[in-house]
């Protein structure tokens, strides 16, 4: 994309024109005049050639993050009842969770090979927002869109239970992720028991005796656990997106030049209505974050106390 077209673009999604934004988008699309280069890195390749998909064949891949794709999975249902057939070629670990939302088409495992189905037209999930030409006021559709099954019920509802995740996958880790020394304000609230989501290397970083471990690899069982929680607690990454389509109360702690979605200036997000958003003063500033959190989840925990 052009600089001063992405720049354009960006300017319009973070202050909520997405109607000029879509502007500009049609713009790239007309320079690009259906050009497709399939040199570039998979999540940086355009694949929507501006074709009309009512009534075709579609092919929607997933070419981002697993965040990505459960965001803009709720389009499918609708998008499916508008073509002829729909395929989604999705990451494979997200397909069991996937085949728990209602109406959403055919489920394929994306892999580095060519797709094995025959399609008319094809697009990215993430090009959906360009070509279903969304507004904020047009989200975020029925939450929950995920409706994972044999969620056991917690015994113990004495306590705040609350689910953490501390450090954001590969795509721009250092800054969505908050460092392991800045979480101690967040732990020994009365009240309040933490159950720890996080997954990967981080997990060296917390002291065994530390909450409950509660996460999974398996991301069907993640939602289903998140589904006992009263409340997850999450960076900028895929445990934030898979709390919000649960529909699941959700604290998304953002860097201070979040990213696009988030727009500007706001606690609240039209994509997800569980979800608040609690934002870093400055650059870097993850001390007034958790600071701002942890008076939150103090009030949370006496609310609960009192009503007990």
């Amino acid at each position: 994309m052009d600089c001063d077209l992405g720049a354009a673009w960006m300017r319009h999604m973070r202050q909520g024109e997405w109607d000029l934004a879509w502007r500009v988008s049609d713009e790239v699309l007309r320079r690009r005049n259906g050009v497709q280069d399939w040199r570039q890195p998979r999540h940086l390749q355009a694949i929507w050639n501006g074709a009309p998909l009512e009534g075709r064949r579609v092919l929607l891949r997933c070419y981002h993050g697993l965040g990505d794709t459960i965001q803009f999975i709720r389009f499918a249902p609708s998008l499916r009842a508008r073509t002829a057939e729909l395929t989604i070629w999705a990451q494979p670990a997200l397909i069991p969770l996937l085949r728990t939302m209602p109406g959403i088409g055919r489920l394929l495992p994306l892999h580095d090979g060519t797709p094995e189905v025959a399609y008319d037209v094809d697009a990215e999930i993430m090009e959906l927002a360009h070509i279903l030409r969304l507004t904020p006021a047009m989200l975020p559709g029925p939450i929950p869109y995920l409706l994972p099954a044999h969620v056991a019920p917690r015994p113990d509802r004495r306590q705040l239970a609350v689910g953490l995740v501390w450090r954001a996958g590969d795509w721009e880790a250092d800054r969505r992720s908050i460092p392991f020394s800045a979480l101690p304000p967040l732990f020994d609230i009365p009240g309040v028991s933490i159950h720890i989501l996080q997954r990967g290397e981080a997990l060296r970083e917390c002291p065994p005796d530390l909450g409950i471990m509660a996460g999974h690899d398996d991301i069907h069982q993640a939602a289903a656990v998140m589904c006992t929680l009263d409340l997850v607690i999450s960076v900028d990454s895929m445990p934030a997106h898979l709390a919000g389509a649960l529909g699941r109360p959700v604290w998304t702690l953002l860097a201070h030049q979040a990213d696009w979605r988030w727009m500007e200036g706001r606690e609240d997000t039209p994509w997800y209505p569980t979800m608040r958003l609690f934002r870093q003063p400055q650059p870097g500033d993850w001390s007034a974050v958790i600071a701002r959190v942890a008076a939150e989840l103090r009030r949370l925990a006496a609310q609960r106390s009192a009503a007990a």
